[in-house]
């Protein structure tokens, strides 16, 4: 892949690049040249937080603005999350969003998996954890007033957060992936937390 001209078309909350460039083939040879715009944004953390001993998760509900046009609510069941910015380690970014969106210290961290977010435009990649936590102390509303957050914290059993998965009100990437994750390793996680 060669890339013959970038250019920085808006800055602004977000920013995006054009690209002009060429790769190599599977057939063999060059693609001609062709342009792309790239959402460049910056990778990002989101952490499920979870209850061994009582069988529970947090999630936050929060307004998103891209899912406006959606026929549902734009307010998503979501994991806590975060850019992770310049010389911040992901750990350090999960546990301090924790505090800030849920007022919750976590645990011990599991890493989950890390993943392209829209690989067909954008450059976030997004790890998940999940964190061991007390779920007794979430409650309430949280965010940065800086950052125009307004986040309402939910505890809920997991069970009922699986089924969110069939009947589509959980209708994130990170947080389906996250709940897949645990409902596959769930025994495991426990066995080694609870002994």
């Amino acid at each position: 892949m060669e890339v013959l001209k970038r250019r920085e078309a808006y800055r602004g909350f977000f920013l995006l690049d054009v690209l002009t460039l060429k790769h190599r083939l599977f057939e063999g040879g060059w693609s001609r040249e062709v342009e792309r715009e790239l959402f460049v944004r910056p990778a990002a953390v989101a952490v499920l937080p979870y209850d061994p001993e009582r069988g529970r998760v947090v999630l936050v509900e929060q307004f998103r603005v891209c899912a406006l046009d959606e026929d549902q609510s734009p307010w998503l069941m979501e994991l806590v999350a975060g850019i992770v910015e310049p010389g911040a380690s992901f750990d350090e970014v999960v546990r301090r969003e924790s505090r800030e969106e849920t007022g919750l210290e976590p645990g011990d961290l599991v890493p989950v998996h890390r993943y392209l977010a829209s690989p067909g435009g954008c450059s976030e990649v997004v790890q998940i954890y999940v964190a061991r936590v007390d779920s007794r102390d979430a409650a309430g509303v949280h965010g940065l007033g800086h950052e125009t957050e307004d986040i309402r914290t939910h505890v809920m059993d997991f069970d009922a957060v699986v089924r969110g998965l069939d009947d589509g009100s959980i209708r994130n990437a990170a947080t389906i992936i996250a709940v897949q994750w645990l409902e596959l390793h769930r025994k495991e996680l426990d066995a080694s937390w609870l002994s």
